[in-house]
């Protein structure tokens, strides 16, 4: 068992959209800025929130999900992904008590806060309210004796009133919630947009560096930033045991897609293929011509291939050089939009045609939210009747999404899914590794014998 000490902060709101990830965003560039070395982390199976954190304010970010690991595997990943740095701040997701389905706290941000005891920041959305956001605040405070909250930030609100509000927030609670600071009404272009699946990705933002420079700047002066370096350093040390992870003598190199097109990837699952043994090289399949040489596996992550069809759909050679690769049985995961890239079209724009079926805008989320993946025969990954967790969110759908697994939800709904076989998977479910680290470990063992067969062939040809 391993005791650390982890300086961090959980940043929750009272409901998606109140303001947690722009105040998130805000106070990660001013840590930046102060050259303090600062890790990130979103709570749930989000993809974008981290893009922001972590490719553009330039720290670490990942994913901390209760649904799809245990207590144990929470506290490790917490610790892996901040080690060397001297603060975490945790985003939230949706409202602080809003679990995995709708009579749950299991997986939500007071979940998290509660596994990792983790204080928490409420941000509070002051938008048409003055004295009420003190019964706001006081009904999450008290809804959970052990929530916690030590502190709210307030949204959307003018100086002038942030001073009163502030004040009798502070006489209500007897100065046992903290008043950090507050952001005002922001003015449009420091608003990030959104989009079906969230937030836009961070590249598709003008002048994403300056609006956030400008955010942190504006935090600087409205938020007590020192004080919620104090609290944060003021976290009890977190117990956790490693898992036991195989480590591999046979180094294989994965093929990973990455572009505007496929960016939605759990930085934990690409971070344990590499600890495993796997060198990782990233392509295009917008701007690449073919496949890098020499791969061993393929992974072909989600994303928004529906925004770039005639890119993709004219990249003849890309798209020869992977149909070629999986007719050469090389070991492949594709998930939700590496799926649809898979199939025939996408909304009538021919795709690779590896798979039948054909992928179509249902304009409403077809099937959203966790799920245990049971499999329904031997495949590349598990046995017949092993399963994972895994998450679903997207608003295209297939004319043939496969049966090789059985989804089922919290609720007892469930759907076949998934095209599985010897060397492939295929479907709309996004994994999550730790979950069952076996799927894993089964995928590397795959691309290790894909490996032996090349070279075996190779010494053939060469006879």
């Amino acid at each position: 068992m391993e005791n650390k000490n982890t300086p961090r902060i959980l940043i929750a709101g009272t409901s998606s959209g109140c303001g947690k990830t722009t105040i998130t965003c805000a106070l990660l560039q001013a840590l930046v800025n102060r050259g303090i070395k600062t890790a990130s982390f979103k709570c749930g199976p989000d993809y974008i929130d981290p893009m922001f954190h972590g490719e553009i304010i330039g720290v670490k970010s990942s994913n901390l999900d209760a649904f799809f690991c245990d207590d144990n595997l929470i506290k490790y990943l917490l610790d892996k992904n901040s080690s060397n740095c001297e603060i975490s701040i945790i985003e939230g997701v949706m409202g602080f008590y809003d679990g995995q389905n709708l009579n749950t706290t299991k997986a939500s941000s007071y979940d998290l806060a509660k596994i990792t005891d983790t204080s928490v920041v409420l941000t509070v959305n002051c938008k048409g309210m003055a004295n009420s956001a003190i019964a706001l605040i006081k009904g999450f405070v008290e809804y959970r004796s052990d929530s916690n909250i030590v502190g709210v930030i307030l949204n959307n609100i003018s100086k002038t009133t942030y001073e009163a509000v502030k004040t009798s927030i502070e006489n209500e609670f007897n100065g046992n919630i903290k008043v950090l600071g507050y952001l005002p009404k922001l003015p449009d272009d420091l608003i990030f947009g959104s989009r079906h699946l969230g937030l836009v990705t961070s590249d598709e933002i003008k002048d994403i560096r300056k609006k956030l420079n400008d955010l942190a700047d504006i935090a600087e002066e409205t938020v007590d930033i020192d004080k919620i370096i104090k609290i944060a350093n003021n976290a009890a040390a977190i117990n956790f045991k490693r898992p036991e992870i195989k480590l591999h003598d046979n180094k294989i190199k994965i093929a990973v897609a990455y572009d505007r097109a496929f960016c939605f990837y759990y930085r934990d699952n690409i971070e344990l293929l590499e600890e495993m043994g796997a060198e990782l090289v990233y392509f295009s399949p917008v701007n690449d011509k073919e496949l890098p040489g020499d791969i061993d596996g393929l992974y072909i992550g989600g994303g928004y291939p529906e925004l770039y069809l005639k890119e993709l759909s004219s990249n003849h050679s890309m798209l020869d050089s992977i149909r070629t690769a999986l007719e050469n049985k090389t070991p492949c995961i594709s998930e939700c939009g590496g799926f649809m890239y898979l199939s025939n079209a996408i909304e009538g724009s021919k795709m690779l045609g590896f798979l039948q079926g054909e992928a179509i805008n249902t304009k409403k989320l077809s099937r959203f939210g966790y799920i245990s993946l049971i499999a329904n025969e031997d495949n590349m990954l598990c046995k017949k009747g092993e399963s994972i967790k895994a998450h679903e969110f997207h608003y295209y759908d297939s004319t043939h999404c496969g049966s090789s697994y059985t989804a089922v939800k919290g609720n007892g709904k469930s759907w076949d899914c998934v095209i599985a076989t010897d060397n492939l998977y295929a479907g709309y479910p996004h994994l999550h590794f730790y979950s069952n680290l076996e799927f894993a470990e089964n995928f590397y063992k795959k691309c290790e014998e894909n490996k032996k067969t090349v070279v075996q062939r190779r010494i053939q040809s060469e006879k």
